[in-house]
């Protein structure tokens, strides 16, 4: 499995751009700041997502002045050619996303992650360890998908089931529910106790799953022996339909429900202190790392296939005996690297690209 090659048009600050990576080795973006080395990272990313590790606007992944922007990649799975085409559209409104896998549309995010599954680093990635509870639930969402594609359903009925029961909570927000929509009301409370149940059991057998290895990973970057523990919190005690249900008068006063997956956490510790609280900045860094790697390799285990790996100005965050700890430790397989400083001594790229000049 690999990136072959990845052309861009009208995408960020590029009015087109062609590149074939290594898709067994390191390429490295090695140029100064504002020549659009992690618009190239974010362009591979949005062909495995269709979203953004850098905005939740597509909007912005269009070139200034144009309406239309475009992504394709060409990949192989063993001996089979695989092409995904994402085509970026702003309107007035809003930006319409359109992914085409061999001339096909996508059925759902598992087609996305069997295609492309990869692991992304950022700075920003420590977010994900100090930062509210959503950063938390889209880190194992994201890994949970690409873990197991088949889980992707349940997301999305998930999605789909919160969104309806919402819709009907703000219409009756200001004024009393009539019959009709008290009986709605129910059916989709239901629906969302039943799924959610669902959704919760993934993601606690996905933290069981990751916690030894993150344990592993964080011993290895921090040099540290301090135990990692990962823990579920849930956003209701006991049941959860019973909790949907007692929550009903305040979640039509809010206009959304204020119980389920949707509002949960997880509790990470360092030696029985909160992490996000009480670790400090590089054990919080050290830490984010090792939930990324954790999750990589949980994805190689489970799937038998090497996730692309794309490191985004990491480099700048760790001190140098954390970067040689990370590249120690960085699994084989296709890795894109954007920095705008010297590389730690022991990486060696297959490739270095210089956006400055388009030379390699």
């Amino acid at each position: 499995m690999g990136l072959h090659e990845l052309t861009l048009r009208n995408f960020r600050l590029f009015s087109e751009y062609q590149f074939r990576p290594d898709h067994t080795a390191v390429t490295v973006f090695l140029s100064p700041n504002g020549t659009g080395k992690s618009s190239v990272l974010e362009a591979v990313y949005a062909l495995a997502t269709a979203g953004s590790f850098r905005t939740n606007s597509a909007a912005d992944m269009v070139r200034a002045g144009e309406s239309v922007a475009e992504v394709h990649g060409v990949l192989f799975h063993q001996d089979r050619r695989v092409q995904v085409d994402l085509t970026l559209t702003r309107g007035v409104r809003s930006t319409q996303k359109r992914m085409l896998i061999n001339g096909l549309r996508p059925q759902s995010r598992a087609d996305l992650a069997e295609a492309l599954p990869l692991t992304v680093f950022t700075p920003e990635g420590v977010d994900v360890i100090r930062h509210g509870p959503e950063q938390r639930r889209d880190f194992l969402n994201h890994v949970m998908n690409d873990v197991d594609p088949k889980t992707s359903p349940l997301l999305e009925r998930f999605a789909r089931v919160l969104s309806q029961r919402n819709a009907v909570l703000r219409r009756i927000q200001a004024r009393r529910a009539t019959p009709g929509e008290r009986e709605e009301i129910e059916v989709w409370t239901t629906d969302l106790a039943s799924t959610g149940l669902e959704l919760v059991a993934e993601r606690e057998h996905l933290l069981a799953q990751l916690d030894p290895l993150v344990n592993e990973y964080y011993r290895a970057l921090a040099d540290d022996g301090q135990p990692v523990a990962l823990g579920y919190d849930r956003s209701w005690s006991g049941d959860l339909l019973e909790a949907l249900q007692r929550a009903f008068e305040d979640d039509v006063a809010r206009g959304h429900s204020t119980k389920g997956p949707h509002r949960d956490d997880i509790l990470i510790t360092l030696n029985h202190r909160d992490a996000r609280r009480q670790a400090s900045q590089g054990e919080q860094r050290s830490l984010a790392l090792a939930l990324r790697l954790a999750g990589h390799e949980l994805i190689q285990q489970r799937r038998g296939v090497d996730p692309l790996l794309l490191l985004d100005d990491v480099f700048s965050e760790l001190d140098p005996v954390r970067s040689d700890r990370l590249l120690a430790l960085l699994p084989v397989g296709q890795t894109l690297v954007t920095t705008a400083m010297p590389l730690p001594t022991k990486m060696k790229p297959a490739s270095i690209i210089d956006l400055t000049s388009g030379r390699e």
